[in-house]
């Protein structure tokens, strides 16, 4: 099968955490919240795997939550950027 016919789930993996695009209003009050700019969150690539699925751009924010063995839930934020 030719690879670029394949579509493969990447969230269906256990070891990938959910990533959600945040809207530009989620966004603006995460950042008031946290009394922070965009660019001050950890970044995460355009061309990350988990970005691509979700259809994030530069300059957009992507909520990730993890499960933990000891908080049962962490939720993070991450800036996308173009490089």
């Amino acid at each position: 099968m030719d690879k670029k016919k394949r579509k493969i789930d990447l969230f269906s993996h256990e070891l990938v955490p959910k990533h959600i695009l945040l809207s530009k209003e989620e966004a603006k009050k995460i950042l008031k919240e946290l009394n922070i700019r965009p660019e001050q969150l950890p970044w995460i690539k355009k061309s990350d795997p988990a970005a691509i699925a979700i259809g994030a751009k530069p300059g957009d924010i992507v909520k990730i939550i993890r499960k933990s063995s000891t908080a049962g839930e962490v939720v993070v934020y991450r800036y996308v950027i173009d490089k």
